[in-house]
């Protein structure tokens, strides 16, 4: 029968690279630590390790082992803090996850609502990879994410994704740049204008307006990297370039800027939650709800007379 030290040991050996190296951090002897390694090879029926006078090294089936070993080893840590924290406080701990822009606006009206019923919510903000990472490996109960509309996010099916609204992208432009004036900016008038753009080539926001010029029949030319907007209007009233900027990520624009709609075409990014579908944490459900509130309140607001659905670019 497999137990967890199996996999400490496991895991120490490949990190130290020895058998003494392991038992030095586990504080074993190393007969117990050659003991435990033993019988999980016995199990498997295969070596996990070659072993040489240079130390230990893991084989292909030690390999595949591996990171099976490690995520047991990490939801028992997980499960261990959760519980021990919820005996402590009386209640379970939300773990939710979000991308800047969500965590400033459309985050924490819903969390306070949670805990002013007594729930207790930690949060961790990141990029989307970050986030995707901390559902893949179950840090998260749930997050705020983001996407280019009629894209999948890289979440296996143990996950499901609640829309919450659309988020527009926006034309931000220098005040005195040549089509300040227009109620809307056709892309085809900034075909020679450079670009600020995200720091990732992933950005979906990025392809979005990659596609969306490519039907215009030109390219955007990128000048400068930043995922910081603020830095980003600093730099476009500067005159360096011209961007789109989703709605929640404008604050209060700066006074020697301007912000249009693309004409003819309303470009958007769907944001949603990322729930993993066997959660038992039923303050994650009382947190959708008070998430999808919200992006209702949001969505009226930002509701204006003849605006036509967003376009999905093909994937």
């Amino acid at each position: 029968m497999l137990e967890l030290r199996h996999f400490q040991v496991l895991r120490a050996i490949a990190r130290e690279g020895s058998l003494a190296g392991a038992a030095r951090v586990l504080r074993y002897t190393q007969p117990t630590v050659t003991y435990h390694l033993a019988t999980l090879e016995s199990h498997f029926g295969a070596p996990l390790f070659h072993r040489s006078s240079r130390g230990a090294a893991l084989t292909e089936v030690g390999e595949a082992l591996l990171p099976h070993a490690e995520a047991v080893l990490e939801r028992v840590r997980l499960a261990e803090q959760e519980v021990r924290g919820m005996v402590r406080r009386g209640t379970a701990t939300l773990r939710v996850g979000t991308f800047p822009t969500a965590g400033a606006l459309l985050l924490p009206p819903a969390v306070r609502s949670l805990h002013r019923q007594g729930v207790h919510v930690t949060l961790r903000e990141g990029e989307l990879p970050t986030l995707l990472a901390g559902l893949r490996s179950r840090e998260l109960h749930l997050a705020l994410v983001f996407s280019q509309p009629g894209d999948r996010l890289d979440l296996e099916e143990d996950f499901i994704v609640h829309p919450l609204l659309e988020d527009p992208l926006m034309l931000v432009l220098p005040a005195d740049h040549p089509q300040a004036h227009r109620e809307s900016v056709p892309l085809t008038a900034l075909r020679e204008d450079g670009w600020i753009m995200g720091t990732t080539d992933w950005d979906p926001c990025d392809r979005l307006l990659s596609w969306a010029c490519a039907q215009e029949g030109f390219e955007p030319v990128r000048v400068m990297r930043t995922d910081d907007y603020g830095v980003l209007q600093g730099f476009v009233a500067a005159g360096l370039g011209v961007a789109l900027v989703p709605g929640l990520g404008l604050g209060s624009p700066r006074d020697d800027i301007v912000v249009r709609p693309i004409d003819g075409r309303a470009l958007a990014r769907q944001i949603g939650v990322a729930v993993l579908r066997t959660t038992t944490v039923g303050s994650a459900g009382q947190l959708l709800a008070e998430l999808r509130k919200e992006a209702a309140r949001i969505q009226a607001e930002h509701r204006g007379p003849g605006l036509t659905p967003p376009v999905v670019a093909p994937r």
